[in-house]
């Protein structure tokens, strides 16, 4: 059982952001995350590391689905309603990366992107394409 610096059992640290922080939510509507519980947290079982909060772009969605991952059609049989423009998505980061690199990269939520994230990409890329909500 894992303790705390008091030496106390409590399970699980709160999960951090890319900053630091404390994880914040990145999309309930649509459902995300690899526990589908809204937040882009992971753990050993997320191969994948879905840990990068994402605003979708079409640019994006298009890139995706050429790289075969098609995150815009619906699949209802996997209870999955397909993915828009502007929708937050917990993407996995080595996709993000992959992205950077093709200057496909969308937009990030920093306070909602998991610390893991950065074994796969640099703060600074990822601080490059912050999310500004327009005003």
């Amino acid at each position: 059982m894992p303790f705390d610096e008091e030496g106390k059992s409590g399970g699980r640290r709160p999960a951090r952001n890319v900053l630091g922080g404390p994880l914040l939510i990145c999309s309930m509507a649509p459902i995300t995350g690899f526990f589908r519980n809204g937040c882009c947290d992971t753990s050993v079982e997320d191969v994948g590391s879905h840990t990068v909060c994402v605003v979708l772009t079409e640019e994006f969605l298009l890139f995706s689905r050429r790289s075969g991952n098609d995150l815009s059609t619906p699949m209802p049989q996997f209870g999955f309603a397909g993915l828009v423009p502007g929708d937050r998505w917990c993407l996995c980061a080595p996709r993000w990366q992959e992205a950077l690199e093709a200057g496909q990269a969308p937009p990030v939520v920093l306070e909602a992107s998991h610390q893991g994230a950065l074994r796969h990409c640099r703060l600074d890329d990822l601080k490059a394409h912050v999310f500004r909500p327009a005003e």
